[in-house]
């Protein structure tokens, strides 16, 4: 099977189609700079064909008709966290994914869209709003599609992975406090993996995909599991009062500082966990952990133990 990556170069992209080259398959990179492919992808990958993409101007079913030659099934794990320029969430979330959504019907090509979980029509975030505008104008395309959900993704080579192992290592733990909702974090090989069988199962594959690791925490407590990797005890935690933490969400968004934003903000004030997780009936397997439990986290209070006489 020849299947189209899109977002080939980045986070997902790549362990998708790492995947699908370990299940024998041929994969096509799609990639806005060609010539930076290489340094940006693993050596087993070097050797792939490379196509240009550039999502802000494929807005229409027919420019994708190119770049769809002899794929059998094409995985978008295209993404931007912030608007830049003509990449606009509008483009990029919605009018490029829906128009790849009818070129794919037309052209019997098997779809695998990467969404988010935890999209909701009353979001204020314009990100997650885009985003749900997408999966609805997909469902609409008649294309063979599935939509995969995956929860708060971790491993090598992202960049809000690496944020969050990086603020797991300091002594302080800043949150929000009204970051209350329990998340399921997921290693990225292990959707990596689902997304190279979705490719595979065609219209057996199901329409809605959620998919989540094992653990359940809220982002306080996912912190301390990154800590307890290489740290033997938690971190002092700092609760943010949540109009300063809303006021700092906005102001990532403005300086395009760190991956923290108001849409992340949003996810984090209520569970966003998979309704059904079918990660393990996808990969045969449990999900791989991400973190590691403190068997007991200090209070400061507890009470000492008077020695035992001898």
């Amino acid at each position: 099977m020849k299947v189209l990556v899109l977002g080939g170069t980045g986070f997902v992209g790549r362990h998708a189609a790492l995947a699908l080259r370990a299940r024998g398959h041929t994969v096509v990179v799609g990639t806005r700079h060609p010539k930076r492919a290489a340094a940006k992808l693993p050596p087993a990958l070097r050797d792939c064909e490379l196509r240009e993409t550039h999502f802000e101007s494929l807005t229409t079913r027919y420019i994708w008709k190119p770049l769809l030659e002899d794929a059998d099934a094409v995985v978008n794990a295209v993404g931007i966290l912030r608007e830049r320029g003509s990449e606009t969430y509008d483009r990029v979330h919605n009018m490029a994914p829906a128009a790849l959504g009818e070129a794919c019907a037309r052209l019997r090509v098997r779809l695998v869209h990467v969404s988010a979980l935890g999209l909701r029509p009353e979001a204020r975030s314009l990100f997650l709003r885009s985003k749900l505008v997408a999966e609805r104008k997909i469902a609409a395309s008649g294309a063979d599609y599935s939509l995969v959900r995956p929860a708060l993704l971790d491993g090598e080579g992202g960049f809000g992975a690496a944020w969050l192992r990086r603020v797991a290592r300091w002594p302080i733990h800043p949150y929000p406090a009204d970051a209350r909702g329990r998340l399921a974090p997921l290693d990225v090989r292990d959707l990596g993996e689902a997304l190279a069988v979705l490719c595979e199962r065609g219209g057996e594959g199901r329409r809605e995909v959620e998919l989540g690791g094992r653990a359940k925490r809220t982002m306080a407590d996912y912190l301390d599991a990154l800590r307890a990797l290489d740290h033997e005890r938690p971190a002092l935690r700092l609760p943010v009062p949540a109009p300063l933490a809303r006021l700092a969400s906005h102001l990532c968004d403005l300086l395009h500082f760190s991956p923290y934003s108001f849409g992340h903000l949003e996810l984090m004030r209520r569970d966003n966990l998979p309704r059904t997780n079918l990660l393990s009936a996808l990969i045969g397997r449990a999900p791989k952990p991400v973190g590691r439990a403190y068997t007991a986290r200090p209070t400061g209070h507890e009470t000492p133990v008077p020695p035992r006489p001898q």
